[in-house]
């Protein structure tokens, strides 16, 4: 049987994480361990200018008081007997796709696994409004993280799965799409006089790239991509490194 580790960054009592622990606690033993409270929106941040408590929160389970990256961290060196076979992060409440890969905390839970050298799933529901349907992600996930056992995943890989809330029943394998979510500001007045913003982002569906994250979703399938944990652009090394000679002149 194997381990599996679980994470999210909506929170340890969050219902998103709680379908992804009943969609794979027949397929191994599973660990949960997941933030205290709410970490959206905080990439692959860390806590290093406070302690971070840990705290039991049931049967091989624990609740961080920290991001999703620290929960990983925690889980790896301290918490579990041994590394998990698996790391799966979610159930988000709300897409994961494009440009989002860089600020989502569900993504670094699952990147922090992939920079340990172990096989991870961000797993997300791409949806905006309330009431999510979780369970259909739950058994995508599972499915997954039973072939990816099965086959093996490449290093420096980890899969973004993100599933509409009206799935069709289809997976794509997709690229991650280039920026399409335009940044909304609304500007606003506290009561103290003082300025201050709220962000928002709005949907640009003009000229989608047809093999992007998008673009599945749009269709109503399920979208699978492949994200590196090295960022290095291989084509760029041998033509920057002619600037070494002008830069060495400084």
């Amino acid at each position: 049987m194997p381990n599996i580790l679980l994470t999210n960054d909506d929170g340890i009592h969050a219902e998103g994480l709680r379908e992804l622990k009943r969609a794979m606690e027949s397929l191994g033993t599973v660990y949960v361990v997941a933030p205290l409270e709410e970490h959206s929106g905080k990439a692959q941040s860390i806590t290093l200018r406070r302690p971070i408590r840990v705290d039991p929160a049931g049967e091989r389970e624990w609740a961080v008081d920290g991001t999703p990256t620290d929960c990983v961290i925690i889980a790896l060196n301290k918490l579990l007997p041994a590394h998990p076979d698996i790391v799966l992060s979610g159930i988000n409440s709300g897409g994961n796709l494009g440009e989002n890969v860089f600020y989502s905390g569900t993504v670094a839970g699952a990147m922090e696994a992939c920079i340990n050298g172990i096989p991870a799933i961000a797993v997300s529901v791409a949806y905006k409004g309330k009431d999510f349907n979780y369970p259909p992600a739950g058994r995508l996930a599972r499915r997954v993280a039973e072939v990816a056992l099965a086959e093996g995943m490449p290093q420096g890989l980890m899969l973004n799965l993100n599933v509409p809330q009206q799935w069709n029943g289809k997976v794509r394998f997709t690229r991650q799409s280039k920026k399409i979510m335009r940044n909304v500001l609304k500007e606003d007045i506290d009561p103290a006089g003082r300025l201050h913003y709220w962000l928002h982002e709005q949907t640009v569906r003009e000229e989608v790239d047809p093999a992007c994250d998008f673009a599945a979703i749009f269709d109503g399938a399920a979208s699978i991509t492949p994200l590196e944990r090295d960022r290095t652009h291989e084509l760029s090394l041998n033509h920057l490194s002619r600037w070494a000679s002008l830069l060495e002149q400084v």
